[in-house]
């Protein structure tokens, strides 16, 4: 059994992790922790009662590699980078949930603050499954993906060589992907029979979408990304339009690049939120009219766009089949 550990334990998408690990063959939780300590797990998630009972502790670098063969850090960006630098120096693996390690400095830092780990930037492996799993494998540390770009990535790659121009993409999500923390823009009276979009064209996810397009697929227009927030718990869907090569089948195109991919599911109509939620797959739909390309992905954002693509990568990296331990079954109805 690989011992793991996991920082950021009282988050949503910490008992998502929880939840998976508790069915999972290979791996064995250790040890938890937040910035602060618990009493209990069920003190932290009372669902769990009766489930698992484990102390929470305050997270400390020694207390982690001295309990853990691999670590998953659920916490915010900042925090993240403050126990990787030191992790790095220990036998141990790394799956990081936050942004500290997927953009360039010079992103990261525009976006959002200075970066104080910058060497280990060069070795942090980008998780999103179907597009690096190679290097996944051989990882020490991977950076898992933001959901927006998750979702939008997903979509995208297939058909990027073919695009022409601007690549808008305009993003619905659920309520649960702003994390626990308490806002004004969260408050049930705000979000409750609403629907609303945040930080058009500024949004710190466009800038991760817009770097990896560059890298992976050496596209050098634009990425116009506008996210909203929609009345719902958990779930994640992308619509995205493009320009697009006329003579090209935008369908096989489609299904030729995902036909070995065991969780990205091609529909023939377009995709529900409800579909995808409780699992790790992603739902792709493509639609094709002349030169106007519409594609549209579903993912729940807390599974594949945090802790079951978190799951994956660790997976990947101990020599483990992917989908072990990734929920398969939605929550419908």
């Amino acid at each position: 059994m690989i011992k793991v550990a996991i920082v950021g334990a009282s988050g949503y998408t910490g008992l998502e992790l929880v939840k998976m690990l508790l069915n999972h063959d290979h791996f064995e939780i250790t040890y938890l922790a937040t910035t602060t300590g618990s009493e209990d797990i069920t003190t932290l998630h009372p669902s769990l009662k009766g489930v698992i009972s484990k102390s929470v502790e305050i997270a400390n670098v020694e207390e982690i590699a001295k309990n853990a063969d691999l670590v998953f850090l659920a916490v915010p960006h900042k925090t993240a980078m403050e126990l990787v630098k030191p992790l790095m120096q220990k036998d141990i693996k790394i799956v990081d949930f936050s942004a500290d390690y997927r953009l360039n400095q010079e992103n990261y830092e525009s976006a959002y603050c200075p970066h104080t780990d910058v060497n280990n930037l060069e070795n942090s492996v980008y998780g999103l499954i179907e597009l690096h799993r190679e290097e996944i494998k051989k990882a020490k540390l991977v950076s898992g993906p933001g959901c927006y770009p998750t979702a939008s990535l997903l979509a995208i790659a297939p058909f990027m060589k073919h695009v022409n121009g601007t690549v808008f993409i305009d993003a619905k999500s659920g309520v649960s992907g702003a994390g626990k923390k308490l806002s004004e823009v969260t408050h049930y009276i705000n979000v409750n029979e609403n629907m609303f979009s945040y930080d058009p064209f500024e949004h710190r996810h466009g800038v991760e979408i817009s770097e990896k397009a560059l890298k992976l697929f050496d596209f050098k227009s634009d990425v116009v990304f506008v996210p909203h927030l929609v009345p719902v718990t958990r779930g994640m869907i992308a619509s995205i339009y493009c320009n697009f090569d006329e003579n090209v089948d935008a369908t096989k195109l489609l299904e030729d690049f995902y036909k070995d991919e065991p969780f990205i599911r091609i529909r023939k109509k377009p995709v529900h939120m409800k579909e995808v939620a409780g699992t790790h797959f992603c739902d792709i739909y493509v639609k094709q009219k002349g030169t106007t390309l519409f594609i549209e992905t579903a993912i729940d954002n807390l599974l594949r766009g945090a802790s079951s693509q978190a799951l994956a990568a660790a997976n990947l990296m101990c020599g483990f089949d992917e989908g072990e331990g990734l929920p398969r079954i939605a929550y419908v109805p």
